[in-house]
């Protein structure tokens, strides 16, 4: 690392276990941990915005390189930003700020306000981006423009969540719905997509309905190749000698539930297997960054099994909050 950089955390870190002991001498052992897992979520903080500038760009692309010159629509907050626009004399900048707020507002009362500022970030920055960057519009063949245009704005959309934040804001009030109602996430956005195309088509005509709902398959399953959606659970599996504190920071921290079960190690070149207590928890997929995050404050070396699980019933998954 930079040693400016390095220097300047570890004077962060110095001043945070100052500001917690009332002893001002500080040790070199006790600000090496704390260095350490600020580097981490400085490494972690530099990536997920990478994933949403990626995310603005390639989103970008989509609605001024392929649907906007051509007046297409799409699903979502999106489709009805790009709907009033050709209904009014605002621009789609301004349109794509005013119809996230009400859904960023949520975001902030059902997931976190981390989560939410993130996703005003990354809104704001496409609204700019659409507004200012110009791309050139690479095709007038409207399965081209539904196909490709689509594909682009669901890049943007996946590499955006998987930066923790959202430019779309519809996922956010489906996240919300499902966990009030017998729905799926799924079930929810289809029910908000097919109100949209029907305005589409009332508005617009019945032929830029259906292209539209063509581009809407093409962007969500190219989230769903980026992100494997944003309702499927992943079972985790940690391996660590610091089981305790990981323990803590699932329960604790996030408020995630665990099992806790008690395995022998296959591998010890010499050494009697020694007990070690596993660590099983089922998250949703946008937890994982926050989590891996968290497990490598705690023990860099820690060993994650992560697979998709295809159905849960009970429990406390979908009752508890994301916390930041």
């Amino acid at each position: 690392m930079n040693p400016f950089l390095s220097k300047i955390l570890v004077d962060l870190a110095r001043k945070r276990l100052e500001n917690k002991s009332s002893n001002k001498s500080v040790s070199k052992k006790e600000i090496v941990p704390l260095v350490r897992r600020l580097q981490v979520e400085l490494s972690h903080s530099i990536s997920e915005y990478a994933y949403i500038i990626i995310g603005v760009f390639s989103a970008g692309f989509g609605l001024k390189g392929f649907l906007l010159p051509n007046k297409f629509i799409d699903g979502g907050a999106t489709g009805i930003s790009l709907l009033l626009e050709n209904i009014t004399s605002l621009k789609l900048g301004v349109l794509l700020v005013l119809v996230n707020i009400p859904f960023i507002v949520l975001a902030s009362k059902t997931i976190s306000i981390k989560f939410a500022l993130r996703s005003i970030v990354a809104i704001s920055f496409l609204a700019f981006v659409v507004h200012f960057v110009d791309y050139p519009t690479i095709t007038e063949d409207k399965l081209l423009i539904a196909v490709f245009g689509g594909f682009f704005l669901g890049l943007g959309i996946g590499m955006s969540m998987r930066g923790r934040s959202v430019i779309d804001g519809t996922e956010v009030l489906a996240i919300f719905l499902s966990r009030k109602l017998s729905v799926t996430v799924g079930d929810v956005l289809l029910l908000i997509n097919i109100i949209i195309f029907s305005f589409g088509a009332y508005i617009l005509s019945i032929e830029t309905a259906l292209y539209a709902i063509l581009t809407y398959l093409s962007a969500a399953k190219t989230v769903d190749f980026v992100v494997d959606g944003v309702e499927e659970y992943v079972g985790l599996t940690i391996i660590s000698n610091k089981h305790e504190d990981i323990r803590l920071m699932l329960t604790q921290k996030l408020g995630r539930a665990c099992t806790i079960y008690v395995g022998k190690g296959g591998f010890n070149e010499g050494e009697p297997n020694t007990e070690k207590n596993i660590i099983y928890s089922v998250v949703t997929r946008l937890e994982i960054p926050r989590i891996k995050t968290e497990i490598e404050k705690i023990d860099r070396k820690a060993f994650l099994i992560m697979g998709l699980v295809k159905d849960i019933k009970g429990g406390m998954i979908k009752r508890k909050p994301f916390k930041e």
